[in-house]
């Protein structure tokens, strides 16, 4: 199993849709390199929902139930979707401030490719920020 930050504007889709619909088609990347990342996506693997704007924090954990697959709504074979749903939400929030401040996150690509919509997350760092989310 991989781990995974996906990142969203909450007016555009938030954690708490996902957690409405129950589940969602990841679309909308155009990175290259997040593209790539998420060719490499397989089921069960687990990702940590990313509020960006105003809010850069982390809301909830979802998981991937579907391989890679061109979107459907598009004539590209290289813009690939995943299917995720919604696992539960982070019992605190934690926010870009909190990962910046903790020198394990210094070669974290969220801090190290601020752009990046998709990233992935070693092992080490998803526990740590699990632990950052129960304050």
């Amino acid at each position: 199993m991989a781990y995974w930050l996906l990142k969203t504007e909450p007016e555009e889709y938030s954690y708490s849709d996902l957690e409405h619909n129950g589940s969602t088609v990841w679309n909308g990347v155009k990175n290259a390199l997040a593209l790539k990342h998420l060719r490499t996506m397989n089921i069960g693997d687990l990702a940590l929902i990313y509020h960006t704007g105003k809010e850069r924090q982390i809301i909830g954990v979802a998981e991937v139930t579907s391989q890679p697959y061109a979107d459907p709504k598009l004539n590209d074979v290289k813009r690939v979707v995943v299917d995720l749903r919604a696992v539960q939400r982070v019992p605190q929030p934690i926010t870009l401030r909190q990962i910046k401040q903790d020198s394990s996150f210094a070669d974290f690509d969220l801090v190290r490719l601020p752009r990046l919509s998709v990233v992935p997350v070693s092992e080490l760092h998803w526990q740590r920020l699990l632990q950052l989310s129960k304050g």
